[in-house]
């Protein structure tokens, strides 16, 4: 039976720690890439195949559901509120809690309801053609950016492998690690291209080396391209670790504690009291239920809301949500979708037409947009198609990366043990040791800091040192024994 062989490697100059007195990082940098890329690298490989398909999902969507999204461009369009009733009409005993008007010429409107049947985040939309006020279509729709069935399908499918809240722990896993197994190849790649005198630019890091044969070749080419999937590795493992469940909520514990979260327009008209909790025992507490608003009222309100908006600067498409009790306002805000850079948002009085609150983007804090933008560029929603082949681009890259790494673990393995060896052994054990004291303390508490922060890299880190002990203990055993 075969099985990974960790035993001390034999010497190698391409990756062995160098003997000698003087410390570096690379002991420690190799080990951590070794043992992590073998073990983690399965996930960030799912996690990069399923992030492909996602990257591109949005212009697969402008695709196969053409016939929804986009209708022959007409002279003028219809009032909105025509185009609402006709929503409406399809779906009548369904509560309508938004509209999002047709975002540009030739594109349909939807008219959006909930509908208890659906999982959360769902909503049903009706597509109605703005110039004939004539529904198309309806469709499921997910999320801030309204996905259609298949991408929603994808994203799902990206961020769970539709196991539900436990496959999200493989994304949060692969997105713990990725940026430790990135930073430290990184470190080796750059000690081997300084190693090299021939070679001694910078420049170099982004090219393999042609001349080499064998493993060594390989080594370049996983090195060089490696470089180039850095960055973005960097990235999408920093705004995917947003929607992890552990860590995820500890960055949104974070960014309430600093006032970093997105804000949000008050929807509650001015004198009207806020919405209370009437459930349990406060019954009689003297609040009576807010009244609810005929619905035809709401949507007869929707031109002259849409117009308030739009001189309000709201410019952008936007979704206007539809509010069913009084006392309270539409609120008007920009869609996420391709090309949409701000997020700007009034709340403004049905009956009067008078705008009641706003937030322009601008006001937002710092970090509350860079994760905004963050989040959009991961969904391949900032710059619209170029954002979606880089990203792309960089998850067939990361592949490939991974590929070439498990191809040198495999071609690592000692000659005469091919035939009873899985893999190449690990790089030599006393890598903490071979450090330099200031950078290993500093190691141990960014480990501890990081840890405690992202759960999973803690945890499966712990996993790591349990395994090597057992190993060192196991690889001694004979010696003592002797």
């Amino acid at each position: 039976m075969s099985v990974i062989d960790v035993s001390p490697p034999d010497t190698s100059p391409d990756d062995a720690p160098k003997p000698g007195p003087r410390r570096s990082l690379q002991p420690l940098a190799m080990r951590l890439h070794f043992y992590a890329g073998l073990f983690v690298a399965p996930f960030i490989l799912i996690a990069a195949v399923t992030g492909a398909l996602y990257a591109i999902s949005p212009t697969l969507e402008a695709i196969t559901s053409k016939d929804l999204l986009r209708v022959p461009i007409g002279q003028t369009e219809a009032p909105l509120a025509e185009q609402v009733r006709s929503g409406v009409a399809q779906q009548p005993d369904l509560t309508l809690v938004a509209v999002a008007p047709a975002p540009a010429p030739g594109e349909t409107t939807r008219v959006l309801f909930a509908d208890p049947t659906l999982g959360e985040s769902e909503r049903r939309a009706v597509f109605v053609n703005p110039y004939t006020a004539e529904p198309v279509g309806e469709a499921v729709v997910y999320g801030s950016s309204g996905a259609l069935p298949a991408r929603a399908w994808i994203s799902q499918f990206h961020r769970h492998l539709h196991l539900g809240e436990p496959g999200r722990l493989y994304s949060e896993l692969a997105a713990s690690w990725l940026w430790v197994i990135a930073l430290a190849g990184l470190v080796l790649w750059i000690r081997r291209v300084r190693g090299r005198r021939a070679r001694n630019s910078a420049a170099w890091l982004l090219a393999p080396d042609t001349a080499q044969r064998g493993r060594n070749r390989t080594i370049t080419w996983h090195g060089a391209l490696g470089t180039w999937v850095l960055p973005m590795a960097l990235v999408l493992a920093a705004t995917g670790m947003t929607w992890s469940t552990y860590a995820g909520a500890n960055i949104e514990e974070l960014r309430t504690q600093l006032s970093w979260t997105t804000p949000a327009v008050s929807a509650t008209l001015p004198g009207a009291e806020p919405a209370h909790d009437h459930g349990g025992d406060h019954h009689a507490a003297g609040h009576a239920p807010a009244p609810e608003v005929d619905p035809a009222t709401r949507v007869g309100e929707l031109d002259a809301v849409l117009a308030a908006a739009r001189g309000a600067g709201v410019t952008q498409p936007a979704e206007i949500s539809v509010p069913s009790a009084a006392g309270q306002a539409f609120t008007v805000k920009e869609r996420r979708i391709p090309g949409t850079y701000t997020a700007d948002a009034v709340a403004v009085d049905g009956a009067t037409g008078q705008v009641t609150d706003r937030l322009p983007y601008a006001e937002w804090p710092l970090m509350a947009k860079l994760a905004n933008w963050g989040i959009q560029f991961h969904m391949g929603l900032m710059f619209g198609l170029p954002n979606q082949l880089l990203l792309l681009a960089s998850a067939l890259g990361l592949v490939a990366v991974i590929l070439l790494g498990y191809r040198m673990w495999w071609r690592r393995r000692p000659a005469r043990a091919a035939g009873r060896v899985l893999g190449g052994r690990a790089p030599r054990r006393g890598a903490l040791r071979a450090t330099p004291l200031p950078l290993a303390i500093g190691a141990v508490a960014a480990a501890l800091l990081v840890g405690w922060f992202v759960p999973l890299f803690g945890l499966s880190l712990l996993g790591f040192l349990a395994v090597d002990v057992l190993i060192g203990r196991f690889n001694r055993a004979p010696a003592e024994t002797d």
